[in-house]
């Protein structure tokens, strides 16, 4: 009987679970309320996923946390930053952009950093 995952069946969440994860969302509403929230945006930034940096290179408010978001980003979010450049060519926020495609265009492996 309990070979499987039934895709019909509710999931089931473990208390302890949802009970740290209010707490969680709990604290982060606590500190946009009481500190400075481009610091906590930074401080969330670092644990963000692909997508959330991706997002945050585009249209964060701070431009300190679109920096930040830029320096994070890889090469699967290359279109994502030609479309910052594209967008913002002569800006700070493009400039930080095509130094990121730069940067994740030349080898930085092993084999780069003795040869380069």
């Amino acid at each position: 009987m309990g070979c499987c995952d039934d895709p019909t069946e509710p999931v089931k969440i473990n208390r302890t679970d949802v009970a740290r994860i209010q707490e969680l969302h709990g604290n982060l509403v606590r500190d946009l309320f009481t500190c400075d929230p481009e610091k906590v945006m930074l401080k969330q930034l670092k644990q963000a996923s692909t997508y959330l940096t991706e997002l945050a290179a585009l249209n964060a408010f701070y431009v300190s946390v679109r920096e930040q978001a830029i320096k994070q980003l890889e090469k699967q979010s290359l279109t994502v930053l030609q479309q910052i450049i594209d967008r913002e060519p002569e800006s700070k926020i493009g400039q930080s952009a095509k130094q990121r495609i730069e940067y994740l265009n030349t080898d930085h492996g092993l084999l780069g950093k003795i040869f380069n």
